[in-house]
C-alpha cells in the first residue's frame, strides 16, 4: 500500500497538530498558572488542589453527558462540520479568555468551558476518520495524526514556556506573558484547523428527518438497547474503559507523581517534552506496522508494554528512572491511542460514527475518574504513593483480558 497521504488525510491530521498544543498546555502551564492565581488570593494548597480537581471533573462530566447526544445529532447529513466548528470556537475563545482572567474563580469557570469545547471537538474529529480515508488506511492515518500532534505541539509549547519563564528578563509581567502564551496556542490551534474546514465533506451520514433532535435521541436510545447484542463493540467498550484508564492516569498524574517523589520540576517538564518527541517516531512506526500486522496484535503489545511500565513505576525513586519511564511511555502512548481510534472506527457503522465516538468518549472520561481515584485512595491507605501508582497495572491486565475476548468475537 502507498503511504502517500491524500489532501483530505493531511488536513485531518493537521487538526491533531493544532489541538495537541492545548493538550500540552493543560498538562503543564495551566495548572501552574492557576496555582499562581490561587496563591495570590491566599488559597491554601489543599484548597487549590480540591478546586482544581472539581474543575477538571466538571469539564469531564459536561462532555460525558453531552457527547453522545451531540454525536448522534452530528451524524445527520450536514451537521457534523457545524457542530465541530461550534465546539472548536468554544475551545479557542475559551483558551484566549484564560489569559485575561485575573481571579482564580473566573479562571476555573473559563477553563471548564474551554476544556469542554476542546474535548467535544475531539469526538467529532475522531468520527471524521471514516469520511477522510478508507478502512484499509485508517490505522496509518490515525497513527500519523497522533505522531504529528505530539511533535507539532512542542513548537507553541516551547515558545509559551520560554515566554513565561523569561518574562522578567524581557521586561513583562507574568500575567502579560500568560496572555501572550494563551493567544499563541489559540492562534496555532485555529490556524492548523482551517485546512480541514476547507476540504472536509461528510460522506457517511444518516438522512436528516423533519425532527432532527428527536430522531437523534431515539437513535441513541436504540443504540444503547442494542449495545449488548453487538458483542464485539460492547466488549471493546469495556476493554477500552480499563486500559485507556491506565494510559490517561499515567498522563494526568506523571508530573504530580514526580513532584511527590521530590523530583526537580524543570526536569519533569523536560521529561514530558522527551515523551512527546519519542512518541512522534513510534506513533508512525505503529502505523507502518499496522500495514503488516493486525491491529489486534499491536494493541495487545501496547497494553502488555503498559503493564510493564506501571510495574516499573512502582519502584521509581530517582530523576534518571523518571526519564526512563518518560521514554517508555512515549514509545507506546501514540500507538495505543491511534490504533484504538482506528480499530474502533472499523468495527462501528460508519454512518453512526459521531454517536459511537460520543459513547466511547464516556468510557475515556469515566476511566479518567476511576484511575486517579484508585491511585489516590490506595496511596492514602498504604501511605505509599508507589503502591498507589502500581495499582494502574491491574487496570491494564483487566483491559487486556477483555480486549482479547473482543477480538475473538466475529
Amino acid at each position: 500500500m502507498q503511504f502517500k497521504l491524500t489532501k483530505e488525510e493531511r488536513n485531518w491530521i493537521l487538526y491533531d497538530v493544532g489541538n495537541s498544543a492545548f493538550t500540552l498546555l493543560i498538562a503543564t502551564i495551566i495548572p501552574i498558572y492557576f496555582n499562581y492565581l490561587a496563591e495570590n488570593a491566599g488559597l491554601s494548597e489543599v484548597s487549590y488542589l480540591a478546586y482544581w480537581g472539581y474543575a477538571v471533573s466538571a469539564a469531564t462530566l459536561i462532555v460525558a453527558l453531552m457527547g453522545p447526544v451531540l454525536g448522534s445529532l452530528a451524524d445527520n447529513k450536514g451537521y457534523k462540520k457545524k457542530i465541530f466548528v461550534l465546539s472548536l470556537l468554544v475551545g479557542v475563545i475559551g483558551c484566549i479568555s484564560l489569559g485575561f482572567a485575573k481571579s482564580w474563580i473566573l479562571f476555573l469557570v473559563i477553563y471548564v468551558i474551554a476544556k469542554a469545547g476542546y474535548s467535544g471537538s475531539l469526538i467529532f474529529y475522531d468520527s471524521m476518520l471514516s469520511d477522510v480515508t478508507t478502512e484499509e488506511r485508517m490505522d496509518h492515518v490515525s497513527s500519523w495524526g497522533y505522531a504529528w500532534g505530539y511533535i507539532g505541539s512542542c513548537i507553541p509549547f516551547v515558545l509559551s514556556l520560554l515566554l513565561v519563564l523569561k518574562s522578567d528578563a524581557i521586561g513583562i509581567s507574568m500575567e502579560s506573558a500568560m496572555v501572550i502564551a494563551f493567544v499563541i496556542v489559540a492562534v496555532w490551534w485555529i490556524g492548523m484547523t482551517l485546512p480541514l474546514l476547507k476540504t472536509y465533506r461528510q460522506k457517511n451520514y444518516v438522512e436528516k428527518s423533519s425532527h432532527v433532535v428527536k430522531e437523534s435521541f431515539i437513535r441513541l436510545g436504540k443504540t444503547f438497547m442494542n449495545m449488548r447484542k453487538e458483542k464485539k463493540i460492547f466488549l471493546f467498550f469495556l476493554a477500552f474503559f480499563f486500559y485507556i484508564d491506565g494510559v490517561y492516569t499515567i498522563i494526568d498524574m506523571a508530573t504530580a507523581y514526580g513532584s511527590a517523589l521530590g523530583l526537580d520540576s524543570t526536569g519533569l517538564l523536560l521529561a514530558l517534552l522527551v515523551t512527546q518527541i519519542v512518541a512522534f517516531p513510534f506513533a508512525i512506526l505503529f502505523g507502518r506496522l499496522a500495514q503488516k500486522y493486525d491491529a489486534e496484535i499491536l494493541i495487545t503489545v501496547c497494553i502488555t508494554a503498559y503493564i510493564g511500565i506501571a510495574v516499573f513505576a512502582m519502584f521509581l525513586s530517582s530523576q534518571f528512572q523518571f526519564w526512563i519511564l518518560a521514554v517508555f511511555v512515549g514509545m507506546f502512548q501514540g500507538g495505543i491511542q491511534a490504533l484504538s481510534r482506528s480499530y474502533f472506527a472499523k468495527i462501528i457503522p460508519a454512518n453512526q460514527s459521531g454517536e459511537y465516538f460520543g459513547l466511547l468518549d464516556i468510557c475515556g472520561k469515566g476511566a479518567s475518574f476511576m484511575g486517579t481515584t484508585v491511585v489516590s485512595v490506595v496511596s492514602q491507605l498504604t501511605g505509599n504513593i508507589n503502591q498507589g501508582v502500581g495499582m494502574i497495572s491491574l487496570m491494564f491486565v483487566v483491559g487486556l483480558l477483555l480486549f482479547r475476548r473482543a477480538v475473538k468475537e466475529s
